[in-house]
């Protein structure tokens, strides 16, 4: 029976007040019954548009159409065809722009909630049920995956499926990539990344980790030693800055660093090794979700006053709304059409305050949205003791300058030949961030797909 509900069923969250103080996870899931309710919504469209705006094709109406029959398993096997990280993705990934964007509920009202169902669906299968590890015989062909981010996680799990033995090579200590390290708990908890890297490990798929390519071991040895082919899922970890005045003075932070320190140090613990200076008056620079991430961290360490400075408006905040209205919630306070111009320290070298300018928006640029002009008439003074750097990220150099035979851009962005990420060197494919710049989780696990499939006919190809 179908439900012609026009909004979507509302996700219990912890309540504001509280979640300010602890890293717990904000959104607290469905139940069976609101689920099914949800999934109710559907109207299992013949043509299937959300499939279409899904980067790894899932079966969606499938997989709702069985939680609606109360067969949540086999919701579960249908998306685990397609998906590794169905935990992951469904708290995660920016669903209103890509499968929730085509559902013809939207038309008439709030698309169903298909990211909500998928994690439903995923924390009842592990909640239920146990993880019998995948059978696969070898064909005893070795491929090397370096990174274990979602592109590199995905494209390891196919290939190990396929009969291939993997080794990913992780240069961090633990493997997850931007999933263990970039994430917060709060959106992410860390042991539901955890698992399904367990999964990965129980299918045969080896992980070594503090191994850094390009400087612990090079491109070219693996090769000598065995490797049939490699993929590249190295990410994009290098932090911009603004070129502003004032950026090296103490309390001046990258996002990256910022939470790194938190999410796989612990910074936030009292025992943590590498703590963060508890701030008083935060101004994060950006509007991106790791800017989110950043500003929604800061508050759960003790500051008082939180700031997101972004150039344009809220309308172009690319930030996922969800993100957005639970930052809203917490007390963070948006500053728009802002931009920073310089950081001001004190005598001893401490950031002091924060000097901005009015931004007033212009015609459309290339990505389409009004494009941020100065206004150099305005200045504002922002008091603050701390300031973190959102704005972007870029692959880190080291692969490119050890092996120059692999084109790439001059973001540092390697340059793949096809969307099946073959790369200028013989047998190295590449996907994920390392390829686009900072994208999206889902959009990597594609691209690990994809480079998976072009191994698997290639390296065929060259056997038979």
């Amino acid at each position: 029976m179908i439900n012609l509900a026009k909004e979507k069923n509302v996700m219990p969250v912890q309540d504001p007040q509280l979640r300010i103080h602890n890293f717990k996870e904000v959104a607290l899931g469905y139940t069976l019954e609101q689920a099914q309710e949800e999934a109710e919504r559907c109207l299992d469209c013949k043509h299937k548009p959300c499939v279409n705006g899904c980067p790894v094709g899932i079966d969606i109406p499938k997989f709702i159409e069985h939680i609606i029959e109360g067969q949540i398993e086999k919701a579960y096997q249908v998306i685990s065809e397609s998906s590794l990280l169905p935990s992951v993705c469904g708290r995660v990934c920016p669903q209103e722009t890509q499968c929730e964007a085509l559902c013809v509920r939207a038309n008439k009202g709030e698309a169903v909630a298909i990211g909500n169902l998928e994690r439903f669906v995923a924390d009842y299968h592990f909640e239920h049920f146990s993880n019998n590890s995948i059978k696969i015989q070898s064909n005893h062909i070795k491929i090397a995956v370096i990174g274990s981010g979602p592109a590199g996680l995905t494209a390891a799990n196919d290939l190990s499926k396929l009969g291939y033995e993997v080794d990913i090579y992780e240069a961090l200590h633990t493997p997850g990539g931007v999933l263990t390290y970039g994430i917060p708990a709060f959106r992410l908890p860390k042991d539901i990344v955890l698992r399904e890297v367990e999964m990965l490990k129980a299918q045969g798929v080896k992980i070594l980790t503090n191994v850094i390519i390009g400087q612990t071991i090079y491109i070219d040895e693996l090769f000598e030693m065995g490797y049939k082919a490699i993929f590249l899922g190295t990410g994009a970890g290098l932090p911009k800055f603004l070129g502003i005045p004032g950026e090296m003075l103490n309390g001046v932070y990258s996002a990256n660093e910022f939470l790194t320190r938190i999410n796989l140090m612990k910074a936030y613990e009292k025992t943590s090794q590498t703590p963060i200076q508890i701030a008083s008056r935060v101004a994060v620079i950006g509007g991106g979700n790791v800017a989110l991430d950043a500003a929604r961290c800061a508050k759960r360490l003790g500051a008082k006053e939180v700031y997101i400075i972004y150039r344009r408006s809220m309308k172009e905040l690319p930030a996922r709304l969800e993100e957005v209205h639970h930052a809203i919630e917490e007390g963070i306070i948006f500053k728009m059409q802002m931009n920073a111009k310089e950081i001001i320290g004190n005598t001893l070298g401490f950031v002091e305050k924060i000097r901005c300018v009015d931004m007033i928006l212009g015609e459309p640029d290339e990505s389409g949205r009004a494009r941020p002009i100065e206004d150099s008439n305005s200045s504002q003074i922002i008091e603050v003791d701390s300031v973190i750097m959102a704005i972007g990220t870029t692959p880190n150099p080291l692969i490119i300058q050890s092996n120059p035979d692999i084109n790439a851009t001059r973001q540092g962005c390697i340059i793949t030949l096809n969307e099946f990420g073959e790369t200028s060197k013989e047998m190295v494919y590449a996907g994920g961030d390392v390829v686009t710049g900072s994208a999206t989780v889902i959009l990597a696990m594609g691209a690990g797909k994809k480079a998976a499939k072009a191994i698997n006919l290639q390296i065929k190809a060259l056997n038979s």
